[in-house]
């Protein structure tokens, strides 16, 4: 007989007819227990879907085994479900999952009752946490989430190795704070993986090894096996790394790897290099990274000199930096001999090889990159003068160069440039501002043949004088740590120190002066000190200086201002150093006593002027500390870009006249890049 069931009520006839027949066969309701009859005969079913809707096995399912269902309306298809015997009651709703999880759906059982909905939609419900023990006991076909906490292994690294385990629609997740991983999966799954987690998850033997040497210096032998074992086996397998370092207070090797067999060359090569020497003491060089050779062999002695003095067998000193050690007093043994190379920035010791074990655990501590520090100078000066005055002025020189006796007389106020009988003899004299006068001919002095002056007979002088000056200097420095620095920007300005004649018999004498040059201009002087928490110290000098009056018969006249001070400031931080605020006021008036504080026609016998000037001068400073290459490259790069960019808008406009270019910097790419690989030194 051949089943062809198309239509879905045909199918749901067919499949209550097999529920039918089973329920038939089993003992009234009132006889049964949970699963089992009394007699001991299950409760069994037979199922048969061939091309069911699943809406139609949905209602069967529910009928049969008493579960509430709700269902997505994504949900949609047919399902396929063949039982050649019958099954128990309690296997049903099993296979039902099963042909649910087939088609891509899944069931999420929530407050009694199971919703099936799309399997990438499961995860976003609400389900169990499950432990590896309860987990063991949920239904296989059940979406759970379970945590499993790594004691061994990287959680972040074990995902990629369990993701093509878990369903696609599924997810995965580690933290690393805890070393924790979060599955959510189908039960039979999680079961699974939890076994594989407990198979990766062990300790092993060959994680690291601790090799303590004896003879050889353990920052020597480290850094022979690294070149010859941990480079290669990079190279050739970039997840099998090995990891050695030393430890040089004990002395000691260790090294880290995943292959028991690279540690078992580590270890054979470390007992090799590990053997004592025929002589004495041994000659030893030790190229140095950062620091000068020089200085560090002279602290090196210093060390060397207070641990020889400790033992009896040598109390003798270490000798100077060029000269042979002096015999020692004890014939056991004899004082190394430590000396700088400054050629090859090398320092050569001979020692014994405890000693030199010692020493050379001093050198790896003390060639470090020193950190730099970039300080940054702001020098803020703003200057407002105000200038005010006014005056008038007469004379009367008429048959002043008559002979018989005439009189004369006037006022006579302020400076050459601005009274009224100097520029009678020099009109060009007077000053800047507004001058009226009236002037009739000329008079000849008398007793002064050839000489004549304007008659000036009234002169009237105003004038109002508005200046301001806004300067700001920053001079830049870049120094290393505990090391000085100096900067100057000016110009060098002779000063008259002395002057005498040098005369001889029948000689004319010869003017003789002595001339002392100095800086005239800015100059800034640091040292600067980092502290482990990042502060500077910085003891600093800074000068200002310009020439104000270079007429004076005396000599020069300069303005100085300078600050020379001791502070404390963080990383990146501006702080003022010093400064100067000052507001000067000055009011005169020349006049004629009597004449000139009389109302109105006072102001006819007096001058009168008026100034103000104020100064506002501050000085700050603000240190970058610059550990490594990368934060030098930027900050250079920064300086760089901006003196290019000024160049650039300086280029001279294209006209009539021929261009003959104007100089300008390079393009900063053209310049090596930062960390570029260059040639090793020899060692």
């Amino acid at each position: 007989m051949k089943h062809l069931w198309l239509g879905i009520g045909f199918v749901w006839m067919a499949a209550l007819t097999c529920a039918g027949q089973a329920w038939s066969a089993a003992p009234a309701p009132t006889e049964r227990t949970d699963a089992v009859t009394r007699t001991g005969s299950p409760d069994l079913v037979t199922l048969n879907f061939v091309n069911a809707d699943i809406e139609g096995v949905v209602k069967a399912v529910s009928e049969i085994t008493g579960r509430n269902f709700v269902i997505d309306p994504r949900v949609k298809g047919t399902v396929n479900i063949v039982s050649a015997k019958p099954m128990s009651r309690a296997l049903i709703y099993q296979v039902f999952l099963s042909a649910m999880r087939l088609q891509g759906y899944a069931a999420i059982e929530e407050r009694g009752m199971v919703i099936i909905l799309p399997e990438a939609e499961a995860k976003m419900h609400r389900s169990p946490m499950l432990g590896p023990q309860e987990q063991s006991r949920a239904a296989g076909q059940t979406i759970q989430t379970q945590v499993f906490t790594l004691k061994h292994e990287s959680a972040a690294q074990l995902v990629a190795v369990l993701r093509p385990l878990i369903s696609p629609n599924n997810s995965i997740t580690a933290y690393p704070g805890n070393n924790t991983l979060v599955i959510t999966d189908y039960a039979s799954n999680l079961q699974r993986i939890a076994q594989i987690i407990e198979s990766v998850d062990r300790p092993t033997d060959s994680d690291s090894l601790v090799i303590a040497l004896k003879y050889a210096s353990a920052l020597d032998v480290a850094q022979t096996i690294s070149r010859l074992v941990a480079e290669p086996a990079q190279a050739a397998d970039p997840t099998g790394r090995i990891t050695i370092a030393a430890d040089a207070r004990s002395n000691s090797i260790l090294a880290r790897a995943g292959d028991p067999s690279r540690l078992r060359r580590v270890r054979e090569l470390a007992a090799m290099l590990d053997t004592p020497t025929s002589a004495g003491g041994n000659i030893h060089v030790i190229y140095l990274k950062n620091a000068q050779a020089v200085k560090l062999a002279e602290v090196l002695r210093a060390i060397y000199s207070g641990e020889a003095g400790s033992s009896p067998a040598t109390t003798q000193p270490a000798a100077p930096l060029g000269q042979a050690p002096a015999p020692v007093q004890s014939g056991a043994s004899r004082p190394g001999i430590i000396q700088a190379d400054a050629a090859t920035n090398a320092i050569i010791i001979t020692a014994p090889d405890a000693i030199y074990n010692n020493l050379r655990a001093a050198v790896e501590k003390l060639d470090v990159r020193r950190a730099q520090v970039y300080v940054e100078a702001l020098i803020a000066e703003v200057t407002a003068d105000k200038a005010a005055e006014f005056g008038i002025q007469w004379q009367n020189l008429t048959g002043l160069g008559q002979t018989s006796a005439q009189g004369f007389g006037g006022t006579n106020f302020g400076n050459a440039s601005q009274n009224i009988t100097s520029i009678s003899q020099n009109p060009g004299a007077a000053g800047h501002g507004l001058n009226i006068g009236t002037v009739k001919g000329t008079i000849t002095l008398p007793g002064v043949a050839g000489v004549q002056i304007l008659n000036i007979g009234l002169l009237v002088r105003a004038l109002q004088a508005d200046s301001n000056a806004n300067i700001l200097s920053t001079p830049t420095l870049l120094t290393l740590d505990n090391e000085e620095a100096k900067i100057v920007i000016g110009q060098n300005v002779p000063f008259i120190t002395g002057s005498y004649a040098v005369s001889a018999a029948a000689t004319t004498p010869t003017p003789f002066q002595t001339i002392e040059r100095k800086d005239v201009g800015l100059t800034l002087r640091i040292k600067p000190q980092i502290s482990e928490g990042g502060a500077v110290r910085l003891q600093i000098f800074q000068e200002v200086s310009n020439v104000t009056d270079s007429t004076n018969v005396s000599g020069l006249i300069t303005n100085k201002r300078s600050v020379e001070s001791t502070v404390l400031v963080d990383d990146g931080q501006i702080v003022v150093i010093g400064g100067l605020i000052q507001d000067t006021f000055k009011d005169g008036v020349e006049k004629i006593p009597g004449l000139g504080d009389l109302p109105l026609i006072g102001g006819l016998f007096k001058y009168n002027t008026r100034s103000r000037s104020k100064t506002n001068l501050m000085v700050f400073l603000r240190p970058t500390l610059l550990r490594g290459a990368e934060r030098a490259d930027s900050l250079s790069s920064d300086r760089y870009d901006y003196i290019l960019g000024e160049q650039l808008r300086a280029q001279p406009v294209p006209s009539v006249l021929p261009d003959f270019g104007s100089p300008s910097l390079p393009p900063r790419q053209s310049t090596p890049a930062a960390g570029a690989e260059k040639p090793a030194a020899s060692q």
